[in-house]
């Protein structure tokens, strides 16, 4: 059998939970399906899935290699509708996700610049903080700024961004400015509350070793311009994206703390679900978005 053929079965079943919705999805016949993915196992002498009557598991093995192959024939499916000259133009709505103190600092232009390459596409734009579910939701496209582990959808990398720590020179007169990372532990920390650990502080020292402190603060928010508002007002120390704290940086409002250390850097990324054919749009979104932020 031909092994794409299994793998994107494979794939497609592992992904909705269902060997009939995959029948459906790939147009094929359920006994059809099943005898790809039999086929695949039967190829790698391991079993990567777990099948009763009721319901469907992968396996350890079927998970690691859905971690690998997902991407793979995502990456392939983008190549192969980049290439083709049959794919669709670049019309129609194309709605984007977005966070929100990233949204109001970059896409306005962005989306001006865009509709003037491509009128015929109406962008419709949501800013929000939480973690979109793009298929359930319908968006064509998300940007996300964090470190993507999410393999059933196709990313790729814009651009680095870099973490600061910064506070006011308000804050420091009054409680001090600490010399080392481990010192943070004794400060007012204010916390950015839609990461997984908002009270680990992840740096890199000169010397190239790693670290961690744990701070403690007496506020915690979903939203970064909230922590940074209360910042410059002398609540407490920050570790924000440097594009968060520009201008108060310029102004002098807050000020770079342990300049030595690298902080915890984040991939701002465009994700999109994995489709066998990606609309025009969201390509000409996607390589638009590239050029700019390069």
């Amino acid at each position: 059998m031909d092994r794409f053929s299994e793998i994107r079965a494979f794939v497609c079943v592992a992904e909705l939970g269902s060997f009939a919705a995959a029948a459906e999805r790939l147009e094929l016949s359920r006994a059809m399906v099943t005898k790809l993915v039999s086929s695949l196992e039967g190829r790698l002498g391991v079993r990567l899935m777990h099948r009763t009557t009721r319901r469907l598991s992968l396996t350890e093995a079927g998970e690691t290699y859905l971690g690998q192959a997902g991407g793979l024939l995502a990456e392939l499916d983008d190549l192969d509708a980049r290439l083709s000259h049959g794919a669709s133009s670049p019309v129609g709505r194309l709605r984007v996700s977005a966070p929100v103190s990233f949204g109001m600092r970059y896409l306005g232009r962005v989306v001006a610049g865009f509709h003037q390459q491509y009128p015929q596409i109406e962008v419709e734009l949501n800013l929000n903080d939480r973690r979109v579910d793009l298929v359930e939701e319908g968006f064509d496209l998300g940007l996300r700024v964090s470190n993507l582990s999410d393999s059933s959808l196709v990313a790729r990398r814009l651009a680095r961004i870099r973490d600061l720590v910064v506070a006011a020179p308000s804050y420091l007169q009054r409680c001090g400015t600490p010399a080392t990372p481990a010192e943070l532990a004794e400060h007012q920390c204010l916390l950015y509350a839609l990461t997984t650990q908002p009270n680990l502080w992840d740096f890199t020292a000169p010397d190239g070793s790693s670290g961690r402190v744990k701070v403690k603060g007496m506020l915690r928010a979903n939203n970064g311009d909230i922590l940074t508002d209360a910042a410059i007002h002398g609540m407490g120390v920050i570790l924000q994206p440097r594009f968060l704290l520009e201008q108060a940086l310029a102004e002098g409002t807050l000020v770079p703390l342990l300049g030595d250390y690298d902080w915890h850097c984040l991939d701002l990324s465009a994700v999109y679900p994995a489709r066998r054919h990606v609309p025009g749009k969201v390509r000409a979104f996607v390589d638009y978005l590239q050029q700019f932020f390069q």
